[in-house]
């Protein structure tokens, strides 16, 4: 592997916690293979927790100097596009005059652009897709013009994928008039997808056989995931607790606490991620629905959401509940009491519950979500999926209906019984001889041999 010590990549994730998350665990994995492994990421980005000796990072001015949030991302992106190429450019170029140069760039795939950066300055490079491969593959349907987007009410079907509902595909498809930036940097994922001669996917290819050897036939695809902490899978890899990146500071001990004082898959976690915004009609929902359903639940509201929470809920609650306005998630997932996930069913989180074998209640909000809750709950069969009314507001009963169905209804010892297969089957994947560990071995290898 000596050769391979001495051949230095870059990894350039989009500045988003959901993006570099699973783009630092995909460089662990790769020094673990002897890359020497560059990160790259924006000066208005998120900084290390602590220092992984392993992975150089570089933070390149992306010329934006306000707080990144969904009301600034049009002005960011345009910004992002034009900047942030010229300063990688320059800091490509610097290294290599200093007898450092870098062979191959993995990008993520909302900068299909970088290919050619990468190719006009003698390299090659491939995409990192940090989405399902079912919602790459609607993406490339949507590109190729084979996606017939289905009114509502109805149904589409598509090559190795289930019947999807008009509810079951990714917002952005049919949102064609809001967020306009951000559905041109999802859809444009696949402006260029049969160039690159690799493209790594963040999935494993037993957790979606169909789709993913469908897509193989299409592009040079390769599941490379899940890009879980190695402590909660093969545990292979020294000192890999935790991702090393967080936007807010998770309250560890409390919720570890709490959690040992319960009983075994007696609590119902509740988060919607880094960026999620409930609206206050259904936070209150939400919070006397958790309520109603009886059993132990500890809830992540951000500070920025709190207002949203019903008046005094956290006082009435505290003989069954915590909130806190952040968590430790990995931890939490992984701890014996907590027998549910709700979930707004972003990718990262959806392969963490998959990965620690916890059955989930969905409730999807936007972009990828919606396909990710169609497969928890009638593909891998690991959860339920929460149903809207009129208004599109959970209610409080559905809430508690759902809850008590993953915890203690009809079916959920089979909830319980197929999260625990997809567990086991997730650490075979990145174990020593899986199938995302031999994908990841070929990658090194045809790299380091060019």
């Amino acid at each position: 592997m000596k050769m391979a010590m001495e051949t230095r990549i870059l990894v350039i994730p989009f500045p988003i916690q959901g993006h570099l998350n699973p783009m630092l665990q995909l460089s662990k994995r790769l020094v673990s293979k002897g890359l020497k492994v560059t990160l790259v990421s924006t000066n208005s980005s998120l900084k290390p927790n602590n220092i992984i000796s392993s992975i150089d990072f570089e933070f390149i001015n992306d010329g934006f100097d306000a707080e990144l949030n969904p009301e600034t991302f049009d002005e960011y992106i345009k910004c992002f596009k034009v900047v942030f190429p010229q300063n990688l450019a320059k800091f490509m170029e610097s290294r290599k005059s200093l007898g450092f140069p870098f062979k191959f760039v993995v990008y993520d795939s909302g900068m299909p652009w970088m290919l050619d950066v990468a190719r006009d300055l003698g390299m090659d490079g491939a995409p990192f897709f940090t989405q399902s491969c079912a919602v790459n593959a609607v993406y490339y349907h949507l590109d190729q013009g084979t996606l017939k987007v289905p009114s509502e009410g109805c149904s589409v079907a598509l090559p190795s994928m289930p019947l999807l509902g008009s509810d079951d595909l990714p917002t952005l498809v049919y949102e064609t008039d809001s967020r306009q930036s951000l559905r041109e940097l999802i859809v444009n994922q696949m402006l260029n997808i049969h160039e690159p001669n690799w493209i790594l996917c963040n999935t494993f290819d037993k957790l979606e056989e169909e789709v993913v050897n469908w897509m193989k036939i299409q592009c040079q695809i390769k599941a490379v995931g899940p890009t879980v902490p190695s402590k909660y899978m093969d545990k292979r890899l020294e000192n890999d607790n935790d991702y090393g990146l967080s936007l807010f500071k998770p309250y560890s001990e409390t919720c570890k606490t709490w959690l040992d004082s319960k009983a075994i898959n007696s609590v119902v976690y509740v988060s919607f991620g880094s960026l999620a915004a409930v609206g206050e009609e259904q936070m209150e929902e939400i919070a006397w629905g958790l309520r109603r359903s009886n059993s132990f639940f500890l809830w992540v509201v951000r500070e920025s959401e709190s207002q949203k929470l019903p008046k005094n809920f956290s006082e009435e609650t505290s003989d069954k509940g915590l909130v806190v306005s952040w968590s430790p998630q990995l931890e939490v997932l992984a701890h014996k009491s907590v027998g549910c996930f709700m979930t707004h069913c972003g990718w990262n989180s959806t392969l963490e519950a998959l990965s620690l074998g916890v059955p989930m209640v969905a409730i999807p909000q936007w972009t990828d979500q919606t396909t990710n809750a169609k497969y928890v709950e009638d593909v891998w069969q690991i959860g339920v999926r929460v149903k809207v009314n009129e208004k599109g507001i959970v209610t409080r009963e559905e809430i508690e209906v759902c809850i008590r169905e993953v915890m203690e209804g009809g079916r959920s010892k089979d909830f319980r019984r197929n999260s625990e297969k997809w567990k086991e089957l997730a650490k075979e994947a990145v174990d020593e001889g899986g199938s995302s560990d031999k994908n990841l071995e070929e990658f090194v290898a045809a790299i380091v041999s060019t």
